[in-house]
């Protein structure tokens, strides 16, 4: 029952991707509150049709359109509560979908960083890339689902952090080329980080141009798609818990600077 309702809320993710787009090419503007209240009284109608508590459907809801709003780019603005006007309470995540606090400005944008890992040496990079790579794709490279890398080149652009590497699959293993890529992915920090931690879609990201695929489309978008499909229970839990923290944090910190400009 639980993996049906991450199947279902996968699904609805594809279907805001869908809308998005078409709100987008129609000229329509991306929220419609009257909408979203007839939902919410719908909701609240069915919740007790079924016998469930009506904070924890308005909490499901929350959830829901918070996520979608996420996924467009667009403020949460979940305190809207249920259809009597209580405000609904979303436990540690309304620290995630609040305003980032003026703190966070504290901390340097990636782009100041860049200068400090150019001093780093390009093989000690290489070297830790690769040992990521190998913990966080073991499943695939273990079933032979990377092979279609044999022999070609991937390019990953981190644009703030002026770093760039090109990957191969290589006797079994990714690593890290100094040649020319066939196909790459250029993206800020943030987003590649949201990307890897599973907080943000390939989609979202490619449709809202933060992330960019060059080169040979189809070698990109089978890159793409496996990585779409990789189970995320797959990945050791520690490096799950740091790579979803860190993309927290890094958005909030990147929504503080925005505002502070």
């Amino acid at each position: 029952m639980d993996d049906g309702l991450l199947v279902l809320l996968a699904a609805r993710r594809r279907l805001v991707g869908l809308v998005a787009l078409l709100k987008h090419s129609g000229g329509m503007p991306p929220r419609d509150p009257e909408r979203e209240r007839a939902v919410r009284e719908r909701t609240h109608d069915l919740a007790q049709r079924l016998g469930v508590p009506a904070v924890t459907a308005t909490r499901l809801l929350d959830l829901a359109i918070g996520d979608a709003c996420a996924q467009q780019g667009l403020a949460a603005d979940l305190d809207q509560g249920g259809p009597d006007g209580t405000p609904a309470m979303l436990d540690g995540m309304n620290l995630d979908l609040a305003p980032a606090t003026p703190m966070l400005r504290l901390l340097p944008p990636p782009r100041h960083l860049a200068p400090l890992l150019r001093v780093v040496p390009a093989r000690w990079q290489h070297a830790l890339l690769e040992r990521a790579m190998a913990r966080v794709l073991a499943a695939p490279l273990a079933e032979h689902a990377l092979d279609f890398m044999a022999g070609r080149r991937l390019g990953i652009e981190v644009t703030d952090l002026e770093l760039h590497w090109v990957l191969t699959l290589r006797e079994g293993r990714l690593a890290v080329i100094d040649e020319t890529p066939e196909a790459s992915v250029r993206g800020s920090a943030t987003d590649l980080l949201l990307l890897a931690s599973r907080l943000e879609d390939a989609d979202t990201l490619f449709f809202q141009r933060t992330l960019v695929l060059t080169g040979d489309t189809e070698l990109g978008l089978t890159a793409r798609n496996l990585l779409d499909r990789l189970p995320w229970e797959s990945v050791p839990l520690g490096l799950r818990i740091a790579l979803n923290r860190g993309a927290r944090l890094a958005r909030a910190a990147r929504d503080a600077h925005r505002r502070g400009t």
